[in-house]
């Protein structure tokens, strides 16, 4: 073979080599293409010391190495940030698996039944008489203020401690009556 076939076989390889390591890295192929990599140095390498006389095929040539470095450059520093778990694309799964869980909890909040109309009036009869005995003034105090705070700390209590439904008891702290959540699991 003259230096212009092995020239235009070294592009076609190149070429291959970075379509592979790009199949690679979106998790197509398993295996990084280390013999064809292999393939392509030792291509590379065969003409490093000759004098090439074609001005064209030099141009070719050089051209066609300094891509490949550029690449095996960027594929050592992508394999390292898949290593570091870093990789932009183990991250974009990443927050789309986030994104699923974070749905998945919704539906299942969505699901649960918000308190019922005697829960709430059990709570709310419990703080008052608390804020009564700590001589604290309820007439800011109402049923709606009362439901809207648990509907509301709810769905974010059961995300938290991974519970299907949680409880809310009235508590004194510091002189003052306050709402505590226990998980239920039923």
């Amino acid at each position: 073979m003259g230096v212009a076939e092995d020239i235009a076989k070294l592009e076609l390889d190149l070429r291959e080599l970075i379509i592979k390591y790009e199949q690679y890295f979106f998790g197509i192929e398993k295996r990084e293409p280390l013999r064809l990599l292999d393939a392509v140095e030792r291509a590379v390498r065969r003409y490093q010391n000759v004098s090439i006389p074609n001005t064209s095929h030099r141009f070719k040539y050089e051209s066609l190495v300094s891509t490949l470095s550029v690449h095996k450059q960027k594929w050592a520093r992508t394999n390292r940030l898949i290593e570091e778990g870093k990789f932009q694309r183990d991250r974009f799964r990443m927050s789309l698996h986030q994104a699923e869980r974070a749905e998945k909890t919704e539906k299942k909040i969505a699901t649960a039944a918000p308190p019922q109309d005697a829960q709430i009036e059990n709570i709310y009869q419990q703080y008052v008489n608390a804020r009564r005995a700590c001589n604290l003034p309820v007439e800011s105090v109402t049923r709606e203020k009362l439901a809207e705070a648990i509907n509301r700390q709810k769905p974010a209590l059961m995300e938290k401690y991974r519970c299907r439904d949680v409880e809310f008891v009235v508590v004194i702290e510091g002189g003052k009556p306050s709402l505590k959540a226990r998980p239920k699991n039923p």
